[in-house]
C-alpha cells in the first residue's frame, strides 16, 4: 500500500520558519517527482514545489520563491519544504504528492498519490 504522510505543520508567527515532512512507504523515490501542493480556505489547490529523482532539479511558484527550499533524502525516503519567512497567505493545509509519469508537474492531476494533508497557520 501506498502511503504518503505529511508532518511539521502547525501554527507560526509571521516571519517563522517551518519543515515539513513528505515520509513515503510502499513506494520509492524512484518515482519520478514529489511534489508540494497547499490549499488556502475558499481557494484552489496550488502547486508550491516540485523536485525531480533523476536530477534534483526543483521549481517554485513565484510566490515561495526564495523563502521555500525543496529537497529529498533517500535513505529515508522522505521529502522536506522548508519554509522561511513566512507570510500570513502562506496559510493552507499543505500536502506532498507523488508522480510517476512525464507531464506538467505544476497540474495536479499529473500526480498519482497524496497524503492527507498537514496545516500550517501563519499569524500576522
Amino acid at each position: 500500500e501506498v502511503q504518503l504522510v505529511e508532518s511539521g505543520g502547525g501554527l507560526v508567527q509571521a516571519g517563522g520558519s517551518l519543515i515539513l515532512s513528505c515520509a513515503a512507504s510502499g513506494i520509492t523515490f524512484d518515482t519520478y517527482a514529489i511534489g508540494w501542493f497547499r490549499q488556502a480556505p475558499g481557494k484552489e489547490r496550488e502547486v508550491v514545489s516540485w523536485i525531480l529523482s533523476s536530477d534534483g532539479a526543483t521549481f517554485y511558484a513565484d510566490s515561495v520563491k526564495g523563502r521555500f527550499t525543496i529537497s529529498s533524502d533517500k535513505t529515508e525516503n522522505t521529502v522536506y519544504l522548508e519554509m522561511n519567512s513566512l507570510k500570513a497567505e502562506d496559510t493552507a493545509v499543505y500536502f506532498c504528492a507523488a508522480a510517476f509519469g512525464l507531464g506538467t508537474l505544476e497540474d495536479d492531476s499529473w500526480y498519482d498519490y497524496w497524503g492527507q494533508g498537514t496545516q500550517v497557520t501563519v499569524s500576522s
